[in-house]
């Protein structure tokens, strides 16, 4: 014998099994999100030790650059150490200590950082920092006898401000005004390109900017001294150095002589690079600090000039993966709880509803699928409580059209046996009247009966409207002349339909008799038949007192009457039109209903066209 697993368990142990993966994928997620955030921290830390480094270097060769030694750094690399969270060392060359952010750390580490030059910068460090370095490698901020003093800097801002007013106006471009180490202002167009054509209406002012000052003049023709000096001894043609630190070839003086000229041009350029830049150095000396050597450390004297994933650091990370994990699991199990809440509440409400309590429900809360589940539990229960109150009124309704025939049938026979009425041609008529109307009511009921089991059986054949609506219409023609209604029919292009001829001539019936009841003396009722859209329909329009709008959606109720009294003068059992619909719906159909009040109705059968 097979057992069944209840459902709230079954239903359970799937949830368990969601629950299990879900932890499954939110640990696997969490492993990965864990490695990736370490991974970006570990690269983030990485990229701020070297900006810190390039940092450090950067200003520290600035510093050199703009001093002729080291005396008053202090001021400067203190700051920048706790700015920094390092220690930094300054020592000369020979070990001697020029400054220290942190003396009672401790020895120094054995390998230094950096050697700090402004004459002979590392590019490596410097990258990223901001700072130009020319390929002789010596920092911009080194001016020496190159700084110009106030009254010359006046002059070039102001050529500089009228080249600048003159690219403006005449050629309408951005332009910035800079100034460079030295003082000279330079004039930068962003995003704009000059051409010939457009820096020719400006040249004048542009020339005028670009002349040495007597400052540079004799600044230039120290270094032009030095360098063609250099040039002499190696006997190769001296040259003209520009404040670009470019140079031309000067002409060639007779005492010089070159032997090879085919390789004189190559020799002569990188000989002239590099006195070039050996000059510039030998000018500078006496401007900028000595070459230091740096280091840079944490607080503690340790080296850090690379990053090493410490085994305290190792420990931290897999801790906080840890209680990852663990929040995650956390959250699952709650996530799990919070899950099955409902469903118990969703459990325990349908066994109530199982136990007769109809107004069992439950709260709804979200919009997950757990909700649209409660909301449709409470549709069904409502519904389910809704069709209970039906059913009741349904079958007191039934007692109620089944005991008036029968009461009137029993009351007349104890009457005629009593001797008290004469059981004559009248009240044998009376009898029969009132026992064809409970015949017709317990057919009513068979036939819905028969509609709700599936088996109302149908004998369908091509049938045509324009035969069978004239026979309706006249089986009610005597009730509408005696109620003093006129009944009217309208047949377009003789419609057709596959339909049961007997159920289809009910279901119109039941629809003119409704209709001629509630049509009072002088009104019509016309039928109306016609086919469009792929379809055929049958209208049965009154001008009766009409239906209100609350009333409307339940015409088609068993047993609804809008006169709730159920006067046999006012209206009949209830069924016609709930006999009507099933009938409709057999033959894959639909009945609708429009009303206005004090105008009318219309019911209107629609049912499929036959194929072709």
């Amino acid at each position: 014998m097979r057992r069944e697993v209840p459902l709230h368990r079954s239903l359970l142990l799937r949830l368990l099994v969601l629950a299990v993966l879900i932890a499954v994928g939110s640990i696997a997620a969490t492993a990965w999100l864990a490695v990736r955030t370490t991974t970006g921290a570990i690269r983030q830390e990485q990229g701020q030790a070297l900006a810190d480094d390039a940092r450090i270097y950067d200003t520290l060769v600035g510093y050199a650059a703009t001093h002729p030694t080291w005396d008053g750094v202090d001021a400067t690399l203190r700051p920048l150490a706790a700015q920094v969270g390092r220690r930094i060392t300054l020592t000369t060359e020979s070990g001697t200590p020029v400054a220290d952010s942190a003396p009672e750390a401790g020895p120094l580490p054995s390998k230094p950082s950096a050697t700090v030059d402004a004459l002979a910068v590392d590019t490596a460090l410097v990258l990223g920092s901001g700072t130009a370095v020319d390929a002789a490698r010596i920092d911009p901020r080194a001016s020496g006898p190159y700084l110009l003093p106030p009254d010359e800097r006046r002059t070039l801002r102001d050529r500089a401000d009228q080249a600048a007013l003159c690219l403006r106006v005449r050629i309408r471009i951005a332009v910035v005004v800079e100034l460079g180490p030295t003082g000279r202002p330079r004039l930068n167009t962003p995003g704009t390109d000059l051409n010939d054509s457009d820096s020719a209406r400006c040249d004048l002012a542009r020339e005028e900017l670009a002349a040495p000052t007597a400052t540079e003049r004799k600044a230039l023709a120290q270094l032009n001294a030095l360098v063609n000096t250099c040039l002499a001894r190696r006997k190769l043609t001296p040259v003209n150095v520009a404040l670009d630190w470019t140079w031309t070839t000067r002409p060639r003086p007779e005492r010089y002589t070159e032997p090879d000229l085919t390789a004189a041009a190559q020799d002569h350029s990188r000989a002239a690079n590099a006195c070039v830049g050996t000059s510039r150095r030998e000018q500078l000396l006496a401007y900028v600090a000595p070459a230091a050597t740096l280091f840079v450390s944490d607080p503690a004297g340790h080296p850090t000039t690379t990053f090493d994933l410490s085994r305290a650091n190792q420990i931290r990370i897999a801790a906080v993966a840890g209680l990852v994990l663990l929040v995650s699991v956390g959250v699952t199990v709650l996530a799990g709880i919070r899950l099955t809440r409902p469903l118990h509440a969703l459990t325990g409400a349908a066994q109530r509803m199982r136990d007769g309590d109809g107004s069992a429900r439950v709260r709804v809360t979200g919009r997950d699928e757990i909700a649209r589940l409660a909301e449709a539990f409470n549709d069904m229960s409502e519904r389910r409580e809704r069709l209970e109150q039906l059913r009741r009124a349904m079958v007191s309704d039934i007692a109620h059209e089944m005991r008036t025939p029968v009461t009137n049938i029993r009351g007349w026979l104890e009457a005629a046996e009593d001797g008290v009425a004469v059981l004559d041609q009248r009240l044998v008529s009376s009898l029969l009247e009132e026992a064809t109307l409970l015949q017709h009511v317990i057919a009513d009921l068979q036939d819905l009966a028969q509609a709700d089991a599936g088996a109302l059986r149908l004998h369908p054949e091509q049938v045509y409207l324009a035969d069978l609506l004239p026979q309706v219409a006249e089986a009610h023609r005597v009730q509408a002349d005696r109620a003093g209604v006129t009944l009217a029919l309208r047949v377009d292009a003789d419609p057709q339909v596959y339909a049961d001829p007997v159920r289809l001539r009910q279901a119109v019936g039941n629809l003119v008799a409704n209709a001629v009841r509630h049509t009072p003396a002088g009104g019509s009722v016309t039928i109306d038949a016609r086919t469009a859209d792929g379809e055929v329909t049958i209208a049965v329009a009154d001008t009766g007192s009409g239906i209100s709008a609350t009333d409307l959606p339940r015409v088609f109720d068993r047993f609804w009457r809008a006169e709730k009294s159920r006067s046999r003068q006012t209206g009949g059992s209830g069924l016609g039109l709930a006999i009507v619909r099933k009938l409709a719906e057999a033959h894959q159909g639909t009945v609708t209903a429009t009303s206005e009040p004090t105008r009318g109705s219309t019911f209107t059968l629609h049912l499929p066209a036959p194929h072709s």
